[in-house]
């Protein structure tokens, strides 16, 4: 459906002026590196000085249903705010909070149907976009090991599935077979290894589902994009402070949190790596970030989900993998890609790993036991 050209494009300064900020207006200049929402840092001038917020325009292409969104994200960081106040903690820092609009909600609908919302800035804080140091990826695990213990409380089943099955390993399979049935863009000569890869594990992707319907899985907030610049860390000390981005914020399994966060991080190659020789799975890399986030959850984990981290990482990468793979089968219509056949690399990037992980198996459960005890 087109937009209707007849209707004013809402800015950033018109979508401020529907929020309770404190302060007269000053600015608002484009934001960060995200790639999926706009985002803009809105300065105002305040008796005490500037004051900065985050105003972003959420992207309906991506969420198609916003609300649902926005509903997940008060419910949370309301009950995280509860939460740190209750416990001595500083909710303005230590989780997002959203400023109400003038008219008391979360979010202000534009003449043109965007979405858009505010929050607090944090300050004094800072964002990485890739792992510079052992020591940070065991920081990055303790922060998200956190995430769930601060959340362990929340009814996971209040949650808005806003990307339905997104971490369904064993539905991303039958998406892998629709693919491969129908062919789109005549690429299946050429991937006859990946596809036996895939099927000789087809038992394996519905492992959890099953834990799950045996009562040995809880459900929890999950935040489903376990990335390193998805956390704020105090400029000072190097210290996490803040899980953000929550658009992703779902019901789901908390060790696939973990699990995905070892699928990027705990590797020698970045994920689109053509040769295989440059690619493996690291054994030191996954201890260290298994202990942060051990720790970080702090006892809150039950022994269901301990027992199942390892598999969690090789989960994650096979299913991953999957994705890439029934991509290229359709065309690259999904993931962006820069290079012919980048897909394919992606997906056989990730099966290397995923073999690497299944060698490994016996370690990892070592290592999980070490730290679990």
């Amino acid at each position: 459906m087109q937009e209707n050209s007849n209707i004013p494009v809402c800015t950033p300064e018109q979508a401020a002026a529907h929020f309770r900020l404190e302060g007269k207006f000053l600015d608002a200049v484009r934001y960060g590196s995200g790639h999926i929402n706009d985002t803009y840092l809105v300065r105002t001038e305040t008796d005490r000085g500037v004051r900065l917020y985050i105003l972003q325009r959420v992207n309906g292409y991506v969420f198609k249903e916003p609300w649902k969104v926005m509903e997940n994200i008060a419910g949370v960081t309301g009950y995280l705010r509860e939460f740190l106040l209750a416990n001595g903690g500083d909710p303005d820092r230590e989780c997002l909070t959203l400023v109400k609009t003038t008219d008391g909600g979360d979010y202000f609908i534009s003449e043109d149907g965007k979405y858009w919302r505010v929050f607090l800035f944090i300050v004094d804080s800072v964002s990485y976009d890739k792992v510079e140091s052992p020591e940070q990826f065991y920081t990055c695990g303790v922060a998200f090991g956190n995430f769930q213990y601060l959340l362990r409380g929340y009814p996971a089943e209040k949650l808005h599935e806003t990307i339905p099955n997104f971490h369904n390993t064993p539905d991303r399979f039958r998406q892998l077979t629709e693919a491969i049935a129908e062919n789109k863009a005549g690429r299946l000569a050429e991937v006859g290894a990946e596809i036996a890869f895939c099927r000789e594990r087809e038992e394996f992707a519905g492992l959890f589902e099953r834990a799950r319907a045996e009562g040995k899985l809880p459900l929890r907030v999950t935040h489903n994009d376990t990335k390193l610049n998805n956390i704020l860390f105090d400029k000072a000390s190097g210290a996490p402070v803040c899980v953000i981005d929550l658009d992703t914020i779902m019901p789901g399994y908390a060790i696939n949190d973990f699990g995905d966060s070892i699928r990027f991080g705990a590797t020698t190659a970045a994920e689109d790596e053509a040769d295989l020789s440059k690619v493996h799975f690291d054994l030191s890399l996954f201890e260290i970030y298994a202990k942060g986030f051990i720790e970080g959850a702090k006892g809150g984990l039950t022994e269901g989900e301990i027992s199942r981290m390892p598999e969690a990482a090789i989960m994650m990468t096979f299913e991953c993998g999957m994705r890439f793979l029934a991509d290229y089968l359709n065309g690259d219509v999904y993931f962006r890609t820069s290079r012919e056949r980048h897909n394919l690399d992606r997906a056989r990037n990730q099966f290397k790993l995923v073999r690497d992980m299944e060698e490994s198996l016996p370690a990892m459960h070592a290592v999980i036991e070490k730290y679990a005890k």
